[in-house]
């Protein structure tokens, strides 16, 4: 059995986060302290219904920036006032867990949100009451992998990043203490 070392923000993890939330929130046990479960990653193409050919960009501009390929989603119900039918491709979407999720997290913290025009931080109250993040971007040009002239159009995604916290402000700072950086409002 191979034994595999923990590298970048999941070696900080297990360094100075860990011991950082069991200090503060009194954990007596380490399976106690809030961890990544995994992040979810969500980009919704309304066009899709129009144009065959966004899927595909889409697909690929995700596969880019995560190093993993997406999954189509599908309409799961007809809505006749938006021309849908049941099965109709309307996204693609992408699970990543493990050092993957780390590896994204940390890309995500350093180098896409700093990359964002008129930054000022995430918002904090952005969690669902069980400690779960959701991030909203508004395009996938803060990648690093993106390349500006082969894009066809500017889209936005969704980003849940979920975890183990049983509260928000477990959850909070958590991503806090991960570096993720939230405003000061």
């Amino acid at each position: 059995m191979a034994t595999t070392t923990a590298t970048g923000l999941r070696a900080r993890y297990l360094s100075e986060v860990v011991p950082g939330l069991r200090k503060e929130f009194g954990y007596k046990n380490p399976m106690q302290v809030p961890a990544l479960h995994k992040i979810v990653i969500n980009i919704g193409l309304g066009e899709a219904i129009q144009n065959a050919k966004a899927i595909e960009n889409a697909r690929r501009d995700l596969a880019d920036i995560t190093g993993q390929q997406p999954v189509i989603t599908r309409a799961k119900r007809s809505v006749a006032a938006f021309k849908l039918r049941e099965g109709m491709p309307i996204g693609v979407m992408v699970t990543l867990r493990g050092q993957r999720m780390y590896d994204f997290l940390e890309k995500l913290v350093t180098l896409a949100l700093p990359r964002l025009r008129d930054f000022q931080g995430v918002p904090a109250d952005a969690f669902d009451g069980r400690g779960n993040y959701t991030l909203g971007m508004r395009e996938q040009l803060a990648f690093p992998e993106i390349d500006y002239d082969k894009i066809d159009k500017v889209r936005g995604m969704e980003i849940t990043i979920v975890t183990t916290a049983r509260t928000d402000e477990e959850g909070r700072r958590l991503l806090a203490l991960m570096g993720m950086p939230f405003s000061r409002k």
